[in-house]
């Protein structure tokens, strides 16, 4: 049981040409109780139109600036509207709301600054070889980077406390974000912990950016940057 008001709780999810399944993410965060932002980068179909007919509150990007950019926006106007916690989740229905819950109370009970969810924790998430491979090098390549040990650097599941969200100012606008992120939390000091979660890899999602080519743009972008 989440020991916070759920109204002080925020989703921010990034959205961009998600029309076919926002809605179906949305609700079900809505319907447990939760406040929801999509951050419409700009999306060329119905996405921000489908979040808000869900019961997200939509805030739009003109052209589309990258993910970085979208959570950038969408932790700013959580944190302004008075966010206790904030839920960084994907609009392409790979991440669990169970998941989320059992951050939250982890974040919670063990007065963490961030929990990370990790794929890699348990067997249940079945990435294939050559991108789990891949996805653990960056995580490597992450950990030394930033001084942070995690075994999933580039999971979008993430679980953040108001004072660890307002050290995140994300410049990155590609997949680098995700190490940006783990850089500016070990800044603050601030005590974090992963915590197993189970991706599900759905046609639809590696369509949208889970295959494994996106995973070795992933390390392309690590190293230039």
């Amino acid at each position: 049981m989440l020991n916070s008001p759920t109204n002080r709780i925020w989703f921010v999810i990034p959205l961009y040409n998600e029309a076919a399944v926002i809605g179906r993410v949305v609700r079900e965060v809505r319907q447990a109780g939760y406040q929801v932002v999509c951050v419409d980068d700009g999306s060329r179909d119905r996405s921000g139109f489908q979040a808000d007919q869900a019961g997200a509150e939509v805030v739009t990007h003109p052209v589309n600036l990258g993910q970085g950019a979208a959570l950038q926006t969408g932790i700013e106007y959580t944190l302004r509207r008075g966010a206790l916690y904030i839920v960084t989740y994907d609009a392409d229905g790979q991440h669990q709301l169970s998941d989320a819950e059992a951050m939250l109370n982890l974040c919670m009970e063990d007065n963490l600054g961030i929990v990370f969810g990790s794929r890699f924790l348990d067997h249940r998430t079945q990435p294939g070889r050559l991108k789990s491979i891949v996805l653990q090098f960056a995580a490597w390549f992450t950990s030394k980077s930033t001084g942070m040990n995690l075994s999933d650097a580039h999971n979008g599941l993430r679980v953040l406390r108001a004072d660890a969200a307002r050290g995140i100012n994300l410049r990155h606008d590609r997949m680098a974000h995700a190490t940006e992120i783990v850089r500016q939390i070990a800044a603050t000091h601030l005590p974090w912990a992963e915590f197993p979660v189970h991706i599900l890899y759905t046609d639809y999602s590696k369509a949208k950016g889970q295959s494994l080519w996106n995973s070795v743009n992933i390390l392309v972008d690590l190293m230039a940057r």
